[in-house]
């Protein structure tokens, strides 16, 4: 198969509208499904397969990368009381986004993006500067597409609705789960 782009995927949720709007604009995503940053085993695999799940309903091939999440550690170690939205979430994206733009060089296709920049607790802006400088070392097209536009958020969701996908209502690493656990038990 002749894949013209690299999408990274964070989730299923995430990634129902990206891969349809990719697909509508005649490209031909491959997802690749790169998360080391959650927090365990269990919800990894939850996470996986439901995108499994939603690939294969869309007819898209994917990959999934192996789950170390020592490597997300040892890249944020000294960042772990950082806030949500801080270094430590700038350097998580630039790991996943580093894995993707990695792959995507070393399988001879040109162009990646991220689902990351569809959910409203994302800074698109940050996260499209972090995959633009990834992709000038990898000699990539770092392809910055607002996901969010055109209610692409509210579709995305309806998507993984209709087909009763796996919801997760964090980002994936302790660090949030643990604020989101603060900001519920104390009102925060």
């Amino acid at each position: 198969m002749n894949y013209t782009i690299l999408l990274h995927a964070c989730c299923a949720i995430c990634a129902g509208y990206p891969i349809q709007k990719l697909k509508e604009e005649g490209q031909t995503p491959l997802v690749y499904f790169t998360n080391d940053n959650i927090d365990t085993k269990e919800e990894f695999n939850r996470r996986k397969e439901a995108l499994v799940k939603l690939c294969r309903y869309m007819e898209v091939d994917y990959i999934i990368d192996e789950y170390n999440p020592d490597l997300y550690l040892d890249r944020i170690k000294g960042l772990e009381c950082e806030p949500e939205r801080g270094k430590r979430c700038d350097e998580c994206i630039a790991l996943r986004l580093e894995k993707s733009a990695r792959f995507a060089a070393k399988n001879g296709i040109n162009a990646f993006t991220t689902t990351l920049v569809i959910s409203p607790h994302k800074n698109y802006d940050r996260i499209t500067d972090i995959g633009t400088e990834i992709g000038r070392l990898y000699n990539l097209n770092y392809t910055g597409i607002n996901f969010r536009k055109g209610d692409g958020f509210l579709k995305t969701n309806k998507i993984s609705k209709e087909l009763n996908l796996y919801r997760q209502n964090y980002c994936g690493c302790r660090f949030a789960k643990n604020h989101l656990k603060e900001v519920t038990e104390y009102g925060m």
